[in-house]
């Protein structure tokens, strides 16, 4: 199998006024195509920083991340994280237009998600008027 991900001594530092925390410290490991990994731990271990750094959200103190050129890391939040003043199809599209992205073909295409995903109904709808595993799908 291909390694798809290589993570190499990964570490993450908090500076505070009271000091420095370490959310992460020397994390190393391989993914491989095909393979299912699960991040378990107690609360405040560090598995959300983990996984904001792989997806970029967040910046390693140091280390090294190793990544096959044709993977995207994203993960799905805890909490919907939709802007209630956006209407669904809007925040569905939000990362797209961050990213200068937003094509006809990708406006399509998100709207074939959303259809897929039972959610063609509510394009115009706003986050408060889905119920909690609607706005899941949307994220």
């Amino acid at each position: 199998m291909n390694k798809i991900l290589e993570i190499k001594n990964l570490s993450k530092k908090y500076h505070t006024k009271n000091g420095e925390i370490k959310a992460i410290d020397n994390i190393s490991f391989d993914i491989y195509e095909e393979e299912f990994l699960c991040v378990i731990g107690s609360s405040g271990c560090g598995k959300s920083t983990l996984l904001n750094i792989l997806a970029n959200l967040d910046i390693a103190s140091s280390g090294e991340i190793i990544k096959n050129k044709d993977i995207n890391i994203g993960y799905m939040l805890q909490e919907d994280a939709l802007f209630p003043w956006l209407t669904i199809l809007d925040n569905a599209l939000l990362g797209l237009k961050i990213r200068r992205e937003l094509t006809d073909e990708n406006i399509k295409y998100t709207k074939e998600l959303l259809e897929k995903y039972g959610l063609g109904d509510f394009l115009e709808k706003y986050p408060s008027q889905l119920s909690g595993g609607m706005r899941q799908r949307v994220v």
